[in-house]
């Protein structure tokens, strides 16, 4: 379509994806967003959540309501951030909502931090994954006890000062406590990882002691003297690094291309391959992906049941880590978020895996389960850090 009428807002499509036999949000767009939602407890002053680096939403939220913006998009470009600060501007006129209080990532490099520490009002930091387990809890959790809480993607800053992505938390929002996570493994080249899949492959086999060659020497180099490598405990490069070992995509277009061949490349295999779990010093579970890059590495097995044991083996140990942590605490239902579980062959193993012990399992409906529903999530952490709730 052509035209020469100027655009005044802005608005993407709106993407779902059916998983578990309901239609799930992937980016919320034209004709469902701003998105309004119920907060669970009515706050005190109106604040504005400005979301995460990608996939970026904002929420505007005042008394016991909050709206989330439609998807704005990675904030990598000037005009990124020209339609941020317009959607801004946008939802303070039209709900006529002024904020005295701004709540961004942790992140200080991500460009919502960046405004938000420009912007003149105070600001309030949530943790990445905490934005995560509390977007899910709101939304989804009625209870007033304890949600276990798996909070799986590829990127987010933890309260350790690493690069998290695997972890499991139990608590509830203002009050999340890290109780699993995974091995962590050092990143060689940064923020280049996403795109490049290798070098998250690499990282497994040298941290295994095993060989990988690169296409650069200097890349073994750096990672040996850990120059620009950043500690990660992420299950998204798990999954670049299983699409790279079996040869489906060592460098992608887009971000997600490595672990959404891998996802449609998986046979029907059931076989598994067991996780080591360990306690480390602060007492968290840590499941060790070792045995899985030895399996992937294995010239005997096709690619396509690769796929599928490494997607069964991490549904298995999604079980393993529920069970462990139900022996020392109580909670009343396990979610699943983050952008890992976008992945429809991963969440629909492992749910019946957790409901034939019993066990509830809730996902994101009205908001992604990526870094889509990060505003919602900070407007409520804060909410129940602030003690609103």
């Amino acid at each position: 379509m052509h035209h020469n009428r100027s655009i005044e807002r802005p608005a993407d499509d709106s993407v779902f994806r059916t998983i578990r036999g309901i239609a799930r949000p992937l980016r919320l767009g034209r004709g469902l967003a701003p998105l309004e939602l119920k907060l669970p407890a009515k706050l005190a002053q109106p604040v504005l959540a400005v979301g995460g680096h990608m996939k970026n939403t904002v929420a505007l939220a005042w008394g016991e309501r909050v709206v989330v913006s439609t998807h704005i998009g990675d904030l990598d470009n000037p005009r990124s951030l020209q339609v941020f600060n317009e959607t801004i501007h946008t939802l303070k006129d039209l709900y006529k909502v002024q904020p005295v209080q701004v709540i961004s990532d942790a992140h200080p490099c991500y460009g919502s931090t960046r405004w938000a520490m420009n912007c003149g009002l105070p600001v309030a930091s949530v943790f990445h994954h905490h934005a995560h387990a509390s977007a899910l809890y709101a939304e989804r959790f009625s209870g007033e006890d304890e949600l276990l809480v798996f909070t799986w993607d590829g990127t987010g800053l933890g309260d350790d000062g690493t690069i998290q992505g695997g972890e499991t938390f139990y608590g509830k929002p203002g009050c999340w406590g890290r109780v699993g996570s995974f091995r962590p493994f050092f990143l060689p080249g940064g923020d280049k990882v996403g795109r490049e899949s290798w070098r998250s492959a690499a990282a497994l086999c040298w941290e295994a002691g095993l060989d990988f060659k690169t296409p650069d020497a200097i890349v073994r180099q750096a990672w040996e003297r850990k120059i620009n490598t950043p500690e990660s405990s992420a299950v998204g490069r798990l999954f670049d690094a299983a699409a790279a070992l079996i040869g489906l995509c060592t460098e992608a277009s887009f971000e997600g291309q490595g672990p959404m061949l891998l996802e449609a490349h998986a046979d029907q295999a059931n076989d598994t391959i067991e996780l080591p779990v360990f306690k480390d010093k602060q007492g968290i579970l840590r499941s060790d992906w070792e045995p899985l890059v030895q399996y992937l590495l294995n010239s005997d097995v096709s690619s396509q049941t690769k796929a599928a044991v490494f997607h069964n083996s991490l549904a298995r140990n999604i079980l393993f880590q529920t069970l462990r942590c139900r022996e020392e605490k109580t909670f009343d239902a396990v979610g699943l978020c983050g952008g890992v579980f976008q992945n429809r062959r991963l969440v629909e193993t492992v749910v019946p895996l957790l409901e034939q012990e019993g066990i509830k399992v809730v996902l994101n409906q009205q908001l992604p389960t990526n870094d889509g529903a990060l505003s919602y999530g900070q407007v409520v952490e804060f909410a129940f850090r602030s003690g609103a709730a």
